[in-house]
């Protein structure tokens, strides 16, 4: 990823991982009777659930969930890999008080804006952009993402991840931090 640094993993991570995929194996004959098909989908969506119990997926699109799902499903079970969502979908009135306290902290719009976006620019109201946790997670997805149209939209931070299905398994340009502009497909400057 392209950092500063590199941050090590804990070992208590490490850890967390190898109980939730534990779990995981445990829940699969529950998951079978459940659902034969997606099985291992909901043997790994309750162990995570287990793991990260205070993530919401609600207001998400239905192709940002479904990616999104498909995506820590494979680094669960391909990888051991925990990827847990700590913000996913945000109201415009949280996504205003969010910026509206940042333009306070910071000093004015554009120091926020590195940060934060006002509701009408945010890919969050959107329900398309995912934070997630921890660390190795999110290098997992930086790495294998694109497969399920999920990529990592700013430098300033290794967390956010946007569904962008348009892209056809190229990433979009990253850019330096949320309040710089993009090009988009029309040509219009955002």
């Amino acid at each position: 990823m392209n950092e500063p640094r590199i941050i090590p993993p804990r070992p208590r991570d490490r850890l967390f991982a190898v109980v939730t995929l534990v779990l995981a194996v445990l829940l699969l004959p529950a998951a079978f009777v459940r659902h034969p098909r997606r099985a291992g989908e909901l043997a790994c969506n309750w162990a995570l659930r287990m793991r990260f119990p205070a993530e919401d997926l609600t207001g998400l699109t239905d192709g940002a969930r479904a990616a999104f799902t498909a995506a820590r499903t494979e680094a669960l079970w391909r990888h051991g890999q925990l990827i847990g969502l700590t913000s996913g979908y945000r109201d415009p009135l949280v996504q205003q008080r969010m910026f509206t306290e940042e333009v306070r902290r910071s000093g004015s719009p554009a120091s926020a804006r590195m940060l934060v976006l006002p509701p009408a620019e945010s890919s969050h109201v959107k329900g398309i952009a995912l934070d997630v946790r921890p660390h190795e997670g999110a290098r997992w997805l930086e790495e294998h993402g694109a497969r399920h149209d999920l990529y990592r939209i700013y430098d300033n931070e290794w967390w956010h991840f946007e569904y962008r299905p348009d892209c056809g398994g190229i990433p979009p340009r990253r850019r330096p931090h949320p309040g710089v502009g993009y090009e988009m497909e029309n040509g219009d400057q955002r």
